[in-house]
């Protein structure tokens, strides 16, 4: 019998399917890098053209936005927005045997990426943790085919396999990748494929800690345990949060709410032209916040949980106008990053009003609260934040506040992008730009 166990462990189809996977892990992985070096070159190329230059972005904003719009729409649609949604969708067609080649691909992965950097030159506040979830489910679904047997693990099992390799890869934290497949894009793997697909999303994690460095993009934040003085922190920004990511998520769903409405009628008609006042709308935003809208956000929201700067109360709201301008444009570009740096402005507009000498643990709280309340993801969301935190003090008022956005933002909206998923099943190629 144990001879018999030992042979089927090692037989050569179930290390071929070990070897595909892993393979293409390291190539998710490494996409995934490719990605970041490209977002982050493209957001430095923007810093410098501008600086000095407030007129320019008024120019660079629109062209850049209606050149992407047009370039996702004539050679990748399918590509818009955070690409999450069109995963959760692609599982659900997969699993009934459909074709999901408009949903994720090699072609969508690169237009993902490629076009995602270069919508940055543009100034937009847009992530590309999101797109970083589409990237590498297209790749490992493309997996799919080189396995030794078609059934040898289901292509919706792939599916969110790599949405969670994607998010291991873009926070660097395997751990939240596998949240994610479980919390947010909504199956359950089937026991006899559970380990080699988890094993899967770690490999993609480790390939981005391997070429960039076991880092925290917004840096560690240094906490001192808060005791009980956290009740009224998570109280506070929670409901703050709730309040604020269920409207930013009920925004996000108004296009497929009121698609009757004439806004969204002649964005239909002209996408290239909606998208160049959208790019408008993000150089005003950014003119009258000292240029704190522009970009995912990475570089303000390292100021701030650094202790460096202190953000006007303004910032927060220009940066919320700033992502559902860039969003309903329709370019690829995910809300994650964005997000926690709208909850880090909350936060700190909350300290000061406060008058907290300590502001960094409510930055922390703030930033998984709206982030939760966004997303309605909250376990996934702790967990991301937890990772910048250097200790354990946090841990479980990290997780209150997320679980506490999480409930108020649902009595304002429903599930953001499984709500958004459903656009997308009817007619993968016209879905909402999500």
């Amino acid at each position: 019998m144990n001879v018999a166990f030992l042979r089927r462990q090692f037989s050569s189809n179930r290390w071929r399917v070990r070897a595909t996977l892993w393979t293409a892990a390291l190539v998710a992985g490494g996409t995934v890098v490719f990605f970041a070096k490209l977002a982050e070159w493209a957001l430095h190329l923007f810093d410098g053209l501008v600086a000095g230059r407030p007129w320019l972005p008024f120019l660079l904003a629109p062209a850049v936005g209606m050149a992407t719009v047009w370039l996702t729409r004539r050679y990748v649609p399918g590509a818009q927005g955070s690409g999450i949604p069109q995963v959760i969708a692609a599982t659900r067609i997969a699993a009934k045997g459909g074709e999901v080649g408009g949903l994720v691909s090699l072609r969508i992965a690169a237009g993902k990426v490629l076009l995602g950097g270069f919508a940055l030159l543009g100034g937009f506040s847009a992530g590309r943790e999101g797109p970083s979830v589409q990237v590498a489910a297209s790749i490992l679904h493309f997996s799919h085919r080189f396995l030794p047997y078609s059934r040898a693990i289901r292509p919706q099992d792939l599916l969110i396999a790599g949405g969670a390799a994607g998010i291991a890869a873009a926070f660097n934290t395997p751990l939240a990748g596998i949240v994610f497949a479980i919390e947010e894009l909504g199956r359950r793997l089937e026991a006899r494929t559970s380990g080699v697909l988890v094993s899967t999303i770690i490999i993609a994690g480790l390939v981005a800690i391997a070429l960039l460095g076991n880092y925290n993009y917004f840096g560690k934040l240094k906490v001192a345990a808060l005791g009980d003085s956290v009740i009224l922190p998570v109280l506070a920004g929670g409901l703050a949060t709730g309040l604020l990511g269920g409207l930013f998520s009920r925004l996000m769903l108004w296009p497929l709410y009121r698609s009757d409405s004439p806004l969204w009628q002649w964005r239909a008609r002209h996408p290239v032209l909606f998208a160049g006042g959208c790019g408008l709308a993000v150089a005003l935003l950014g003119l009258v916040s000292a240029g704190a809208s522009y970009g995912s956000g990475y570089a303000i929201t390292a100021q701030v949980v650094a202790g460096e700067v202190q953000l006007p109360w303004y910032v927060a709201i220009a940066r919320f106008l700033a992502t559902l301008a860039s969003y309903f444009s329709g370019i690829p570009g995910g809300i994650f990053a964005p997000s926690l740096a709208i909850g880090a402005g909350l936060g700190s507009t909350l300290a000061q009003l406060q008058a907290s000498t300590d502001a960094i643990p409510l930055i922390a709280l703030c930033m998984a609260g709206f982030l939760a309340a966004v997303t309605q993801s909250p376990i996934t969301s702790a967990i991301i934040v937890m990772e910048m935190v250097d200790g354990h003090e946090m841990v479980i008022s990290l997780m209150a506040i997320a679980l506490l956005a999480k409930a108020v933002s649902s009595r304002i909206s429903p599930e953001l992008y499984q709500k958004l998923a459903t656009g997308w099943l009817p007619a993968p190629r016209k879905g909402p730009e999500a």
